[in-house]
């Protein structure tokens, strides 16, 4: 399989642009199922989750053009069978959101359960219940998930959890349905607010997107239109831990400050230098880093998909450092693989005590997407070399992150599989 090998110790120095959001980006193509008219989607981000929904609407009689690599047409008017392929659904969870548009579309669907990284037990339970209310019957068989309407009439949801994947799919199921339909303690990320843009540019009547309340009134049509997807906050977040574990000073290009508050309050309480501009930000370090606290939340919150890179960042700072983090079960399986590059980290339950230090470069395996980005910052702020194994977790979700490392100054290299020749095995 492939590989990262990087060699520790430089300060990352230099411009880096940020590409379009993987989780906006994976709901809006998926909710083009929803239009009645051909999309052309911009700023979409070339990873492999991208590439794999598009193969599912492609295999379901969808018409994909490659405009260029981040641009793309779609034509969902050749889709008449709400069944999504099993391999492919088991191999992201951006599939489940073809549960929410298929059921919005054909008031029917056969969606297998989702896959993705394995961070525990993530429930579609919320997911199944607003589509209930709404009037859908829904069950499992097989691993696959059912639902049939007559018909969809609005109503009041109200989730039990806060869910993203939730609120994404009650959104989808309510966009076409008669009447209004209300989300209660709906999600808050700026994916769903970007979403709920999309889909209003199209005819949607959706309020609210971004607070705990949102309404949607359905509407017969949806057009067709040009849209451009927001800037990653989790891959922008990535880049400012990364400048800052290397000590370094990169400007950070393409993102909405005000999507990375808490990311950026949080490298402020260590020491570090966050410059905010209208599009950008800028990250330097020259002194020392210290410890912080840290618990994951719900947006505004600080993101649980930044906690692997802000931890790894953690093992250098000063003084003993509390991570906690209960939104996923599996989210600390990472520390495993810190340890072996010498990183003070002691883990009980949801919490984790990292004491700061210094790392050294070993071999080490990518556990999932997130945990993938921490180990490559922690190989980067390193002494020696670190090799990362499991690689395409890490391409599920950022775009040519080792390009844009090396034009910043990483000394980091992919080993394809295929250049070990037969004679050195």
């Amino acid at each position: 399989m492939d590989k990262y090998i990087i060699n520790g110790g430089i300060p990352l120095h230099g411009e880096v642009v940020i590409s379009g959001a993987k989780n906006a980006a994976l709901a809006i193509v998926a909710a083009t199922i929803l239009s009645d008219e051909p999309c052309v989607l911009e700023n979409v981000p070339e990873i492999s989750d991208i590439t794999i929904c598009l193969k599912i609407l492609y295999e379901m009689g969808a018409g994909i053009r490659i405009i260029d690599k981040n641009t793309i047409r779609i034509d969902t008017r050749g889709v008449t069978n709400p069944v999504v392929p099993y391999e492919l659904a088991r191999s992201i969870r951006g599939s489940s959101y073809f549960m929410g548009t298929l059921l919005g579309r054909f008031h029917e669907m056969s969606v297998p359960m989702p896959g993705g990284c394995d961070l525990g037990d993530r429930p579609i339970d919320q997911h199944l219940k607003a589509f209930t209310c709404l009037g859908a019957e829904c069950n499992i068989d097989g691993g696959v998930v059912i639902a049939k309407a007559k018909a969809l009439t609005g109503n009041q949801v109200f989730f039990d959890i806060n869910t993203v994947g939730g609120t994404i799919n009650a959104i989808f199921a309510a966009v076409k349905a008669d009447g209004l339909t209300i989300l209660e303690n709906a999600a808050k990320e700026p994916h769903i607010v970007d979403l709920a843009n999309f889909l209003n540019s199209m005819g949607a009547d959706i309020m609210g997107a971004g607070t705990d309340v949102i309404k949607i009134r359905g509407v017969k049509y949806l057009k067709g239109v040009t849209y451009a997807i927001i800037p990653d906050q989790i891959e922008a977040g990535t880049y400012m831990v990364a400048a800052a574990a290397t000590r370094g000073n990169v400007l950070i290009k393409n993102v909405i400050p005000k999507h990375l508050e808490s990311i950026t309050t949080k490298l402020r309480t260590t020491g570090v230098f966050v410059e905010e501009f209208d599009d950008a930000v800028r990250v330097s370090v020259d002194g020392p880093l210290m410890k912080t606290s840290l618990k994951t939340q719900p947006h505004p919150g600080f993101p649980t998909d930044m906690q692997p890179q802000f931890t790894a960042f953690l093992t250098l700072c000063e003084g003993t450092s509390i991570v906690t983090d209960d939104i996923f079960d599996n989210r600390f399986r990472y520390v495993s693989e810190l340890r072996r590059m010498g990183a003070d980290i002691t883990v009980e339950g949801t919490t984790a005590v990292v004491t700061g230090g210094k790392l050294i470069g070993a071999p080490v395996r990518a556990t999932d997407l997130r945990a993938g980005a921490a180990l490559i910052i922690a190989g980067m702020a390193a002494s020696g070399t670190t090799v990362i194994e499991n690689i395409h977790h890490i391409e599920r979700g950022y775009e040519n992150m080792d390009e844009k490392l090396r034009l910043l100054g990483a000394d980091i290299k992919i080993l394809k599989e295929h250049s070990v020749s037969k004679q050195a095995l």
